[in-house]
């Protein structure tokens, strides 16, 4: 293996580890604000992928980046979705005042 993919190998795992940390210690209370922060951070991905699939770098760039692109709409639909169903979970019934 070369020295990048190692080095890339780590990081990933790295990231993962922490991330995994850093989420698992939230309180449920948290959960929503922090679902739409990661809404954003995926709206910053939809953008990244917008421009690697309209760059003209190529053939096989162009189809990954309209994947990416497929994928982070379905991430970021389904984040906003996900996140509008748990505020109402914290309306009050009966309307608001």
């Amino acid at each position: 293996m070369s020295l990048t993919l190692i080095f890339g190998l780590y990081v990933f795992f790295l990231a993962a580890f922490t991330g995994y940390q850093v989420i698992s210690k939230v309180p449920h209370l948290l959960h929503t604000p922090l679902m739409a922060f990661t809404n954003a951070i995926s709206g910053i991905s939809l953008v990244g992928s917008l421009l690697a699939a309209g760059g003209h770098y190529g053939t096989v760039s162009t189809m990954l980046g309209a994947v990416a692109v497929l994928a982070a709409t379905i991430n970021v639909v389904g984040g906003f979705l996900i996140t509008d169903r748990m505020l109402r979970m914290f309306k009050k019934k009966g309307g608001a005042r």
